[in-house]
């Protein structure tokens, strides 16, 4: 049977693996949007204002989504 989830879905399930360790920070991360490969996500709560939010979003955010989701091909702050 064939997969029919969208790249979204697929970005959306990955995000909820990762909501857990921000969410132990008093952070969060929103889905925003997905075009051509290129994931727009919103860092909220504590996450939004942190000094370290750009290694966050690229280290850990990126690295997990494109290992679950080979097809994106980078993630972006909203």
């Amino acid at each position: 049977m064939a997969d029919n989830k969208t790249l979204e879905d697929k970005v959306v399930e990955s995000l909820q693996k990762i909501r857990p360790h921000l969410q132990g920070d008093g952070g969060d991360v929103e889905f925003v949007s997905e075009k051509d490969g290129v994931v727009r996500v919103k860092l909220t709560g504590a996450c939004g204002g942190c000094p370290m939010a750009t290694m966050t979003l690229k280290n850990v955010v990126e690295q997990m989504i494109k290992s679950d989701v080979p097809e994106v091909k980078s993630v972006e702050a909203a």
